[in-house]
């Protein structure tokens, strides 16, 4: 079976479940493995809220849960980094703090604005607002140099006026071309994030399109997640998945143990 490696708890500021009821959730709902991955976003501010946590009691008490789940489920500890051009230094230092498994690298803010905020929109079309994210996703892989994939390429879509009526990939493939390239030439990957299908979108983050273009251009670390802030959420609509990678031309997927690829069939 499949392994949710996207999912939020209360270490999170957007969420309220208890870790153990989201393993809880994908023990029940047949999973190998999971990978808790909350958010530390440095610089973000949300309501004089910043989107950070203490590293130290998150590994205690994700520690004591991968114990206690041994037999039933694998429970990994990762993190989910809001990439931002001046961080680099920053969140280097951040993960190798502790013996992360995983870590995803997330483009929340652009020019500090979040695209979840209609404000982000206003004056410009999405063809607008999302050529420029894709540019400032660009910069920001090359600033930040420590994460294992990229996650949700293009979740700026799920938030535009019109969402997908403005985008393809064959609109914005010049830009996405020089991010897949560059995920591959070091040694990273992307993930597939079904929370685009929970938001109403055609298609899981990236778009099958894209999906396709990275396998191309050779791209082989993909790895599999929900972005569940809820249990009910986690594992969201996996059983579309096989079909949907066998489609794009992959054979397998990713998790990573200790920041090292492993391959998976599924």
């Amino acid at each position: 079976m499949l392994s949710d490696c996207h999912m939020h708890t209360e270490f999170s500021l957007d969420s309220e479940a208890c870790p153990e009821a989201m393993v809880e959730s994908a023990a029940a709902k047949g999973l190998d493995a999971v990978c808790i991955t909350d958010h530390e976003d440095k610089d973000y501010i949300s309501e004089g809220n910043q989107w950070t946590f203490d590293v130290e009691p998150y590994f205690t008490r994700i520690g004591e849960i991968r114990d206690r789940y041994r037999d039933r489920i694998a429970v990994r500890i990762g993190v989910e980094i809001g990439l931002q051009p001046h961080l680099g230094a920053y969140y280097q230092n951040y993960v190798r703090q502790k013996p992360f498994d995983f870590v995803i690298g997330s483009v929340h803010l652009i020019d500090a604005k979040d695209p979840y905020y209609k404000e982000f929109f206003e004056g410009r079309s999405d063809a607008d607002a999302y050529e420029e994210t894709f540019a400032e996703t660009y910069e920001n892989i090359r600033k930040v140099e420590d994460f294992d994939v990229l996650g949700h390429l293009d979740y700026v879509t799920r938030y535009g006026k019109h969402q997908a009526e403005e985008y393809s990939y064959a609109r914005f493939a010049d830009i996405i071309d020089e991010i897949l390239r560059y995920l591959i030439e070091h040694g990273k990957g992307i993930e597939l994030n079904t929370a685009g299908l929970k938001y109403g979108l055609p298609y899981a983050h990236p778009h099958r399109d894209v999906l396709k273009r990275y396998r191309e251009l050779g791209g082989e670390i993909l790895t599999i997640g929900s972005d569940a802030h809820k249990p009910e959420h986690v594992a969201y609509d996996f059983q579309k998945v096989p079909e949907l990678l066998e489609s794009c031309g992959f054979r397998y997927y990713t998790e990573f143990i200790g920041r090292k690829p492993v391959f998976k069939n599924f």
